[in-house]
């Protein structure tokens, strides 16, 4: 499979909700309820993509996966942390679409002068049917360290859900830091 890695447009919003329903409405790895408008949608990529590289896969003109990099927080001090997500299109799992995906948002925010990657991982106490460990996996594969884990955090399907943050450190730390260039040069 030949995968294409472009940044993402706001006409791409319908083809990412589409991917992005899945989880909503049959897994605990979002936890969101109700899947988002549209509009709602393509808002939230017009919010993030200026700041931060979100980025699309697709082969053969089909969209299958989806990541983008968001502040980790609002206070200025965190500038070289980011918060990445990650999903693949349900047909396309266990593929190296994710795998791909991330590599791509690591070279650009190293090169924004990002130093810390963060991830939130939705894990079950028990796997079911709703949630398993892979998430937690693919981001430890990927050289992810557990650093946090917040206990019965999140309710859906009836059953309670812990919260792991997850972290990355692909830069250099200086008592005199460079400031951050929010600009992504990915196509």
């Amino acid at each position: 499979m030949k995968l294409l890695i472009r940044r993402v447009t706001p006409e791409d919003a319908e083809a990412l909700l589409d991917i992005y329903a899945y989880y909503v409405k049959y897994t605990a790895i979002s936890f969101e309820y109700d899947v988002p408008e549209v509009d709602e949608f393509r808002r939230r990529i017009e919010e993030i993509s200026p700041r931060y590289p979100y980025i699309i896969a697709e082969t053969e003109g089909k969209i299958v996966g989806f990541a983008y990099a968001a502040s980790f927080s609002d206070h200025s001090a965190y500038d070289w942390s980011a918060e990445l997500t990650v999903y693949a299109h349900k047909d396309f799992q266990k593929c190296g679409i994710g795998g791909l995906l991330y590599s791509e948002l690591e070279k650009a925010l190293s090169k924004m002068g990002v130093t810390n990657l963060y991830a939130r991982i939705a894990v079950p106490e028990t796997e079911d049917k709703y949630l398993t460990d892979n998430s937690l996996e693919f981001h430890k594969h990927l050289g992810y360290s557990t650093v946090g884990r917040f206990h019965k955090c999140g309710y859906k399907f009836s059953t309670w859900y812990d919260m792991v943050y997850v972290e990355k450190i692909i830069g250099s730390h200086f008592t005199k830091q460079n400031d951050v260039t929010f600009f992504c040069d990915i196509k």
